[in-house]
């Protein structure tokens, strides 16, 4: 693997804009070099098979999607407590839907691996480490709910944010509204 960092991340950025733009099938290694404007071939010295092209996408995806180190510094300071549980979930919405691009071609992934087994094995091992950081996080941080309560936050949260990326149910309402109402209808008081 070609070990300039700054292009890889370049490349795995112009294969989420490919799959936001164009989904799944949309995205080659032909069609990233097109993307960036690069030598046919360059995305295939980074990534040199789909499943690798793939993985290094989600790993992106991560990255991108990560809050900011200042962020979570700021609210670890606060008291744990259901407002700052709601805090926590209210900027995972803002993140995700303040990068679109990013969100669309997660759920590009999502679908298509629910056609291709072999990309389901990534990308379950991908979520599975990401659900259960966020598990350790809530515990590490004191925060009420547990594994039971993270999970159907995960639920709720997909399904929110397909909403709004999609044919919002009800336009009018403030995601924070929905989120909310989530939490005080999720959690333990």
């Amino acid at each position: 693997m070609a070990k300039n960092e700054m292009r890889r991340n370049l490349l795995a950025d112009a294969g989420i804009a490919v799959l936001a733009r164009e989904g799944s099938r949309g995205l080659t290694h032909r069609a990233i070099d097109a993307e960036v404007g690069v030598p046919v071939g360059t995305t295939s010295n980074y990534f040199r098979s789909r499943q690798a092209l793939v993985a290094g996408i989600f790993e992106r995806i991560g990255a991108r999607l990560a809050p900011a180190p200042e962020d979570l510094e700021a609210r670890a300071e606060a008291q744990p407590s259901q407002e700052l549980f709601a805090d926590y979930i209210r900027d995972i919405v803002r993140r995700l839907l303040a990068q679109r691009d990013v969100t669309v071609a997660l759920f590009e992934l999502r679908l298509e691996a629910a056609r291709n087994p072999e990309l389901a094995a990534s990308l379950s091992e991908w979520q599975r480490a990401g659900f259960d950081g966020d598990v350790a996080f809530n515990e590490a941080a004191g925060l009420p709910g547990g594994r039971r309560e993270v999970a159907l936050f995960h639920y709720a949260i997909d399904g929110l944010v397909f909403d709004q990326l999609t044919s919002p149910i009800d336009p009018g309402t403030s995601t924070d509204a929905v989120v909310d109402a989530l939490v005080a209808g999720l959690l333990p008081a």
